[in-house]
């Protein structure tokens, strides 16, 4: 992701720019000087609660939540600290 930095004054003349920008995936930092005043970029999508995502499940899903959960989460974080480098396009 592009990160363009752009005077206050730059970003009053074109706003409806720097939100087509924003969109395109370029995070846009407004400064003031030497001082940040504002960073635009996408909202990060929004997240669930554990007893949300079970809220969801079918009434007849065989999924359950028991006392080895907490230590199953564990291992399969463990197991997975590989970082995540998605292909560009994705």
């Amino acid at each position: 992701m592009a990160t363009i930095h752009i005077s206050a004054t730059e970003a009053a003349r074109d706003f409806a720019g720097l939100l087509a920008r924003v969109r395109a995936g370029a995070e846009v930092v407004i400064e003031d000087g030497s001082l940040t005043v504002a960073v635009l970029h996408t909202p990060s999508p929004p997240r669930r609660s554990i007893e949300e995502c079970i809220a969801l499940l079918p009434e007849d899903s065989p999924a359950m939540v028991d006392e080895d959960f907490a230590r199953d989460v564990a291992e399969a974080v463990e197991i997975h600290r590989e970082p995540l480098n998605p292909p560009a396009w994705d």
